[in-house]
């Protein structure tokens, strides 16, 4: 076989493969071979060596008795004894590939940030009322749920006096796809204090709602966030939804 990998068919390639398959797709060989990246010319009697087979190598090197264990070891080394353990393989790879486990084994150990959940309407109310009830422009905000109404983001969507022409039914569920949320709340404030919807609201919640049951992405309610008070399309039943997945409790 070639010693370098530009000889090898495209489709064979590890960096091709990862470009079109993913990392994932890729064997643990492969995957050192992208750190390694060049191989090891031949010299007289001593045939060549693919980043590939390096990789193996190192990994055979590094391996216990029954061949487990290898990355393992490998990570517990020193740059000295990975270079110093194959042909090929010189202080500068070594550092590569120490560094590259090394950011493995942090993100392996990294917690996951806790999502606050919301299970009413005081939650959204809590959560944003005082970013929205001192503005003097209504903002129309997007919280994004997952199933268990964890909140995924917050998104800001528009900013004056909401109508049609501001808010889009395509950019709200355009989020929610590409977050792959459960459900959407709808929240906005109103300057004057008072959270009693006004014709407007009604229309752009119906037309959301509508938008929402088709795509198989509901909205969980809508909160009109007041001075001291704020109102809930759900909790007033005002929310037409055919789909109840993923609702929101009434306060």
């Amino acid at each position: 076989m070639p010693y370098t990998i530009k000889h090898w068919p495209v489709h064979d390639r590890p960096r091709e493969r990862v470009r079109t398959l993913g990392s994932k797709a890729l064997s643990t060989r492969e995957l050192l071979a992208l750190l390694i990246e060049t191989g090891l010319s031949s010299r007289e009697g001593t045939a060549g060596r693919s980043a590939v087979e390096l990789a193996g190598d190192l990994l055979a090197a590094f391996a216990e008795e029954d061949g487990a264990g290898s990355l393992r070891r490998l990570m517990a080394a020193d740059v000295s004894t990975v270079a110093g353990r194959v042909r090929g393989i010189g202080p500068a790879k070594a550092a590569k590939i120490l560094a590259a486990l090394e950011l493995g084994r942090r993100a392996a150990e990294e917690a996951r940030p806790e999502r606050a959940r919301v299970q009413t309407s005081r939650d959204i109310y809590e959560r944003m009322r005082f970013r929205l009830r001192d503005l003097d422009q209504e903002e129309f905000h997007l919280i994004l749920l997952n199933t268990q109404n964890d909140v995924l983001r917050e998104v800001f969507l528009s900013r004056g006096t909401l109508d049609s022409s501001l808010v889009h039914a395509r950019e709200v569920f355009r989020y929610a796809f590409n977050e792959s949320a459960a459900s959407v709340v709808l929240v906005h404030n109103h300057p004057s204090g008072e959270p009693a919807p006004s014709l407007q609201d009604r229309v752009i919640t119906k037309e959301l709602v509508e938008a929402g049951d088709l795509l198989g992405i509901p909205v969980s309610d809508h909160v009109i966030i007041g001075e001291m008070n704020y109102f809930s399309f759900r909790d007033k039943n005002q929310l037409r939804s055919g789909v109840r997945r993923a609702a929101l409790k009434v306060a």
